[in-house]
C-alpha cells in the first residue's frame, strides 16, 4: 500500500566536523597527531525537523574533499522517497559507487569510499528515523527479502550469493528469539581509550586500573613504537596490572614489516595477546595469512575499505577477527555483507569504532540475533560522546541496548 504521505529527500548538505582530543589521545604507531575528524552527509525532507546524519571518519586533513565527494555522489539520493529508495537501495548504492568518474578516485576506497559510507550511513539513519526505531530494531524488522534488496553482493559471487545470504538470514531465523535477551543485557566492550602510544607508563597504569574499575574485562594497548623494548616492556606492564584472566590486545596500527611482525608477535606472546591488530601493511594479504600460519591471532579491518577486500582476506585465512568499520567500508549495508562473509568463514566480529560506537552498537545486536554471531565484544572509546545528542550507554563494561530512532549519529548544534 502507498504511504499517502511519503518522505520525500529535498537536500543534501554535509559537515565537515573536527575535534582536538587534547594531549597524547588518539595516537598510535602511524598516527601521531590528536585530531580526529567527521565528514557528515545530512539528508533534509519534505518533513520539518526530520533528517538523516551520516558519519564518515578522518583524521583531520582531507575532511573536506570527503564531504566534497559525498554532496557529489549523493545527488540521485534527491526528490527519492525514502521508502521506495530503501526498498531497492543496493541497486541505487551499487549505481553510486560505480559512478563513471568517481570510482577513477577509488574504487569503492580512499575518498570516496569514506564518502559512499557517509552517505549510507544518513540513509539508514534516515529510514530508521521515518519507521520511529532504533537502526537495530528496523534491521531486524525487515523480512529476508526487504534486507537483502539493501545490500550489494556484486564481486562475491565466488563466494556469496543473493541465494547463499538468503539461506543464512533463513536458518538462523527460528534462533532469533533466544538471542533477543542481548538487548536488555547490552552487548560487551573492552576499553582502548586507556593504551594510547604516547601516553607515560603511569597514564597507562592509573587509565588501566580505572577501566578495570568501570567493569571491563578486556583492553588493548597500542604498540609498535620506534623502540621495540619499550612495547615488551608496556605490555609486561599492564599484563601484570590486569592479570591473567583478562582479555588483552595489541595494537600495532600497520608499523611492522612482515620479519618485523613475526618478531614481534613471538615477543608479545609470553603476555598471552588475545589477539594482534593490524601488524603489517593493511593491503597485505599474504604477509597477514603468513603471521596467521604461524599460529598468531591475527585481527585486520579498521582500514580495509571494502568488502572485496575483506574476502580476499578471509579466502587467504589471513585474520581470525574481523574490524569493519562503518564509517569506512561502505557504511551500515557493506558492513551486513562483510558480517555474511565472516558468518560463512566462521570468523569473529569485532568492529573498529571510528563512530566511537554509535552506528556499531546497533550493528552488533543485528549480527548476533539475526546473524548469529557469537555475542563477543565492541570496541569502545568515549572521547567524542559528549558531542552527541544521544552518546553512546556505556555502564559495567557493555553498551546499553539505544532507545531513540535512528543511528546515534545526531550531533549537537554549534559544535
Amino acid at each position: 500500500m502507498t504511504n499517502p504521505d511519503p518522505v520525500v529527500i529535498t537536500g543534501i548538505a554535509t559537515r565537515d566536523l573536527r575535534f582536538n582530543l587534547g594531549k597524547g589521545v588518539g595516537t598510535d604507531a602511524v598516527h601521531t597527531t590528536s585530531v580526529w575528524a567527521y565528514p557528515v552527509t545530512v539528508l533534509t525532507t519534505n518533513r520539518p525537523g526530520l533528517q538523516g546524519t551520516g558519519l564518515g571518519f578522518t583524521l583531520g586533513g582531507g575532511n573536506d574533499l570527503v564531504c566534497k565527494a559525498a554532496e557529489e555522489l549523493a545527488k540521485p539520493l534527491l526528490n527519492r522517497n525514502v521508502e521506495d529508495l530503501m526498498a531497492e537501495f543496493g541497486k541505487v548504492s551499487r549505481s553510486i559507487a560505480e559512478h563513471p568518474q568517481y570510482r577513477w578516485l577509488g574504487p569503492h576506497k580512499g575518498a570516496v569510499g569514506i564518502a559512499l559510507a557517509s552517505i549510507t550511513n544518513a540513509c539508514f539513519d534516515l529510514w530508521s528515523k521515518v519507521r520511529g526505531v532504533p537502526l537495530y530494531e528496523l534491521l531486524l524488522s525487515l523480512s529476508v527479502d526487504e534486507l537483502l534488496a539493501c545490500l550489494d553482493f556484486s564481486f562475491l559471487e565466488d563466494e556469496l550469493t543473493v541465494e547463499q545470504a538468503r539461506k543464512m538470514l533463513v536458518d538462523e531465523w527460528p534462533r532469533r528469539a533466544e538471542r533477543m535477551p542481548i538487548l536488555q543485557r547490552g552487548y560487551p566492550c573492552y576499553d582502548t581509550g586507556f593504551g594510547w602510544l604516547h601516553f607515560s607508563d603511569e597514564e597507562i597504569e592509573e587509565k588501566a586500573k580505572a577501566a578495570l574499575n568501570k567493569g571491563f574485562k578486556a583492553l588493548k594497548l597500542k604498540v609498535g613504537s620506534a623502540d621495540p623494548d619499550r612495547d615488551i616492556r608496556r605490555a609486561r606492564l599492564v599484563r601484570k596490572i590486569v592479570g591473567p584472566d583478562v582479555k588483552l590486545m595489541f595494537d600495532v596500527n600497520e608499523q611492522w614489516s612482515v620479519p618485523q611482525a613475526h618478531k614481534m608477535c613471538k615477543a608479545l606472546a609470553e603476555v598471552n595477546p588475545f589477539w594482534i591488530e593490524e601488524p603489517t601493511q593493511p593491503d597485505d594479504v599474504f604477509g597477514h595469512q603468513s603471521l596467521v600460519k604461524a599460529g598468531y591471532p591475527i585481527a585486520v579491518g579498521e582500514v580495509i575499505p571494502n568488502r572485496i577486500i575483506f574476502k580476499s582476506f578471509m579466502q587467504a585465512r589471513a585474520l581470525h577477527y574481523v574490524q569493519v568499520d562503518p564509517v569506512r567500508t561502505g557504511g551500515v549495508s557493506e558492513c551486513i555483507v562483510v558480517a555474511m562473509l565472516a558468518k560463512k568463514f566462521g570468523l569473529k566480529m569485532v568492529p573498529h569504532v571510528g563512530d566511537v560506537g554509535q552506528i556499531n552498537q546497533h550493528l552488533c545486536f543485528f549480527y548476533h540475533i539475526a546473524l548469529g554471531h557469537d555475542e563477543f565484544f565492541l570496541e569502545h572509546m568515549d572521547h567524542l560522546h559528549k558531542y552527541f545528542v544521544h552518546p553512546a550507554d556505556v555502564r559495567d563494561g557493555v553498551y546499553r541496548a539505544p532507545t531513540e530512532p535512528g543511528a546515534s549519529s545526531d550531533l549537537k548544534d554549534g559544535i
